[in-house]
């Protein structure tokens, strides 16, 4: 009886996740301000960690807010302070095409299901008593192993990101 009171406590914690950072991720969009957008995105990259810890993945929880949350945020807002764009609401931030975006992603949203439930239909994930638990050792060496250039790549492209901002708003 405490498993399945468990997995409804789970359930009931997905959805109201899900429903912030939906409401987070419509937020981004819609927000006239860019500095509001990116703190809205912080609510969003913050959803995705609190997913992960529902998952008992601590350790793609911490790396999501260190990475994403920590890392990334703070190079976005540096980036957008730093260059000589207007702080603030904008009247004309939005692209004139927005009318033909909504069918679009609305396509795009019901393939990627379509695709998921015919990929995935039948099949169901472990109950917490038969998962075996993955040593972080293990989950790291999978994640940095293959993709060790590439994150050094990232990491230099977003170091010479910042310095061009910088250069972009020093004053001459």
């Amino acid at each position: 009886m405490v498993a399945a009171d468990l997995l409804v406590a789970q359930n009931i914690g997905f959805g109201v996740i899900a429903l912030l950072m939906i409401v987070g991720a419509l937020r981004v969009v819609t927000v006239k301000n860019v500095v509001h957008a990116a703190l809205w995105l912080v609510i969003v990259l913050s959803g995705a960690a609190a997913q992960y810890l529902l998952l008992s993945a601590e350790f793609v929880a911490v790396t999501q807010v260190l990475v994403y949350v920590g890392a990334v945020m703070v190079l976005f807002l540096f980036g957008t302070m730093l260059t000589r764009a207007k702080i603030g609401a904008e009247v004309d931030l939005n692209n004139t095409n927005w009318k033909i975006a909504i069918p679009v992603s609305l396509v795009l949203l019901g393939v990627t299901s379509w695709v998921l439930i015919d990929g995935f239909g039948d099949e169901q994930l472990p109950s917490p008593d038969q998962a075996a638990p993955v040593p972080v050792q293990v989950l790291s060496d999978d994640i940095f192993g293959p993709y060790l250039l590439p994150f050094w790549a990232l990491s230099f492209v977003l170091l010479v990101a910042v310095i061009g901002a910088i250069v972009l708003a020093r004053k001459d």
